[in-house]
């Protein structure tokens, strides 16, 4: 009877361990934005960039990636970011999408600006630039030297 009491009250203990870590990670899954504010931005490629991505200033992580939409006036890719409440931008900064190697993940970099006046939460950054593919880079790059050796073997004959 002894042992069958043991092994409940072990159990036990591995239920409750397990229950706590479960409710520390979901709630810290749900305070991962709380602490920060909202911007957006629009870009016309985000090839790379999801929910949860970094954003970055400096190469140092200011924020994440929220939420991903087509905006259905522009047909633009609208990214809502989450920034640490800290870093305040100035009005003309910008966001562009860098790669973190040649065939590393993609992140938005932030830029900051000049200006004196600067974004509240919930406002846009309108400077913005969208990824680059490497695909169409090398094909055109591909492409490109290819007529170049007809060009100039129509030009020998």
């Amino acid at each position: 009877m002894r042992h069958n009491f043991v092994e409940a009250l072990i159990g036990a203990v591995v239920l409750a361990v397990a229950g706590f870590f479960f409710i520390s990670v979901y709630s810290a899954s749900q305070k991962g934005g709380s602490d920060g504010y909202v911007m957006y931005a629009q870009f016309e490629r985000i090839d790379g960039i999801n929910v949860g991505s970094d954003v970055k200033m400096s190469g140092v992580k200011i924020g994440t990636v929220q939420h991903l939409e087509i905006d259905s006036k522009t047909y633009q890719a609208k990214v809502t970011l989450n920034l640490r409440r800290q870093i305040q931008l100035p009005k003309d900064s910008s966001a562009e999408i860098a790669s973190e190697s040649l065939l590393g993940g993609k992140y938005i970099a932030l830029v900051p600006g000049g200006s004196e006046q600067f974004l509240k939460s919930g406002e846009e950054i309108t400077h913005t630039q969208s990824a680059i593919s490497f695909e169409a880079l090398i094909s055109k790059f591909l492409f490109s030297q290819s007529s170049d050796s007809k060009h100039d073997a129509k030009a020998v004959n």
